[in-house]
């Protein structure tokens, strides 16, 4: 793999779906994660989709809070993402990750994760991101 089409388009169906079956076997996600290469990172998050389906989440925060700090924009953009898929299912959830969370996380991500949130809470949200550059 090494292209974010391709990425997104097999590691839920593939790697998450097997993952659903085999949830003794979740520490592949782990290893993943920790790799030194983008693709194998990005498949470590998209393939939690899988997972988020199944209204299991225990995965995509572990990898979200581990990756926050990756810098790579192609990762924070699937984290928010798969962060917002978590929120449809669990709107609470989300939230309280992201009370912990939004101060620090990079703006891509927080944008991503925030877009089905009221306009509202996305303000608070944003707003707590920039509470940090206060003087």
């Amino acid at each position: 793999m090494n292209n974010w089409d391709i990425v997104d388009t097999t590691a839920p169906k593939i790697l998450g779906a097997w993952m659903v079956e085999n949830s003794d076997e979740r520490h592949v996600l782990d290893r993943l994660a920790g790799s030194n290469v983008l693709w194998e990172r990005r498949v470590a998050v998209l393939a939690t989709f899988s997972l988020i389906k199944h209204d299991e989440f225990v995965e995509i925060i572990e990898h979200a809070e581990r990756l926050m700090g990756d810098g790579h924009d192609l990762m924070n953009k699937a984290i928010g993402w798969m962060l917002r898929e978590m929120g449809k299912r669990d709107q609470p959830r989300l939230e309280k990750f992201l009370k912990k969370h939004a101060k620090v996380m990079p703006r891509t991500m927080l944008r991503y994760s925030i877009e089905k949130l009221s306009s509202e809470d996305q303000t608070k949200f944003l707003e707590m991101r920039w509470e940090k550059f206060e003087v």
